[in-house]
C-alpha cells in the first residue's frame, strides 16, 4: 500500500536490544496501521458558493423609505 520514500526509515531503540526480525515486525505493524489510517482519513470538501450567493455581492443596501424622493437637499 505505501510507496517507498527516498529517505530511509530511521528507528531509534531506546531500551532493549531487538534483533533485525523484531525491528522488521515493528516497522510492518506501524506501516500497516499508518496505511489504514491514511486510507480512512478524509477531509470534507469546502462549501461551494451557489450562483445566488456569488451574485449577491453586488446588491445595494436596503432602500430608506423615510428619506423621501429628494435626498440631500437642504
Amino acid at each position: 500500500m505505501s510507496t517507498p520514500d527516498t529517505d530511509p526509515i530511521r528507528v531509534e531503540v531506546r531500551r532493549g536490544a531487538p534483533d533485525d526480525i523484531e525491528l522488521a515486525a515493528v516497522v510492518a505493524v506501524v506501516t500497516e496501521a499508518y496505511d489504514r489510517e491514511a486510507a480512512t482519513a478524509v477531509v470534507d470538501d469546502p462549501p461551494v458558493r451557489g450562483g445566488w450567493e456569488m451574485s449577491a455581492r453586488g446588491l445595494r443596501r436596503p432602500f430608506d423609505r423615510d428619506a423621501g424622493w429628494v435626498r440631500g437637499i437642504g
